[in-house]
């Protein structure tokens, strides 16, 4: 079978489409024949060595998954051959097949496509535990979601909207503004490229607060980090939840004064951990962002399609930070 193999840490350059043998399932494990693969930040990171979890090599990039089961190991009870589902690897889904842990795998509703399913579980997934379980977002309450064209954005901007929650986007571009209005946002303003020196951030900050209204958001939800956060974070309400998501941007330094003076919690939102650590937890919500789907609440917006052997430019695409929601990677 093909997979793109990481042999040595760098860019997507590096990346290699190769033969490599089929592997066979063993306890517990669920095969999977790939027809989509969700692209994510951390595919960016983990090649380069610089996430959390680095795989012995070769192995192939690709955390999340969409297709259909073909062969089952011993003690699966939940799958069998024929069986849709979205699954979540953590690596080794840019490949023709792919092993995952039974525990790791959902089925999926009829009415989703595979390429919509791949670029569900990480995006929605984290932006339900950010906002529901972490940020305790209310119906009638602002919240600020950073990046919200991006994938985790603009899931939490749908998100936000059907928790009832008035969402302000903040983008970099006309275009991901319009995108994030038709997903839910009440209010949206563009902000400019960084890096910024003391006067760019306050300007920042001014815009953050004139967006958010006098009361500041309730809720800032932060996928961007750089010097993106400590404006954000000045625009947070009296006892916010700034909840903190990803890097692109680097990794921000936040003055610990602001939290007095806000009165604010600063809380991160782990969603891998929490699928392992709390899975009955995650089920359920699961669960309730299926029923948002197919009530039309959510939908993926797939910006953008690359064959397996283009898989490269598929992460070189959102390393750049050009897409739009989501990019995948189909595997025909």
């Amino acid at each position: 079978m093909r997979a793109i193999l990481s042999r040595i840490p760098g860019g997507p350059e590096t990346l290699t489409l190769e033969e490599v043998e089929e592997p066979t399932p063993g306890p517990g494990e669920v095969r999977l024949a790939v027809r989509a693969v969700g692209i994510n930040y951390p595919d960016v990171l983990i090649i380069q060595d610089k996430y959390q979890v680095r795989p012995e090599r070769p192995f192939s990039p690709g955390a999340e998954a969409a297709g259909i089961v073909d062969a089952v190991g011993p003690g699966v009870v939940s799958f069998r051959a024929g069986d849709r589902v979205l699954a979540m690897p953590g690596h080794g889904a840019l490949a023709e097949k792919v092993l995952v842990p039974e525990q790791r795998c959902a089925r999926l509703p009829d009415s989703m496509p595979f390429d919509e399913a791949a670029a569900f579980l990480m995006t929605y997934g984290t932006s339900h535990h950010g906002l529901a379980d972490r940020g305790r977002l209310k119906a009638g309450e602002t919240l600020l979601v950073l990046g919200a064209a991006g994938g985790v954005g603009l899931a939490a901007v749908e998100i936000g909207a059907a928790l009832g929650a008035r969402v302000v986007a903040a983008v970099s571009s006309e275009e991901k503004l319009a995108l994030a209005r038709s997903r839910g946002a009440a209010e949206g303003f563009i902000y400019p490229p960084g890096p910024f020196d003391a006067e760019g951030r306050k300007s920042l900050a001014d815009a953050f607060k004139r967006a958010c209204g006098p009361g500041g958001a309730d809720v800032v939800y932060d996928p961007v980090g750089g010097d993106y956060a400590e404006p954000a974070l000045r625009a947070i309400a009296w006892r916010g939840r700034y909840l903190v998501v990803g890097f692109p941007a680097g990794i921000p330094k936040l003055p610990l004064n602001l939290l007095l003076l806000k009165g604010c919690d600063v809380v991160g939102v782990f969603w891998g951990a929490f699928v392992e650590r709390e899975p009955d937890r995650h089920a359920a919500a699961l669960a309730e962002l299926f029923r948002l789907y197919e009530a039309g609440r959510i939908r993926p917006e797939v910006s953008a399609r690359f064959l397996l052997e283009r898989a490269s430019e598929a992460i070189e695409a959102l390393a750049s930070r050009r897409a739009l929601g989501k990019i995948v990677v189909m595997v025909p």
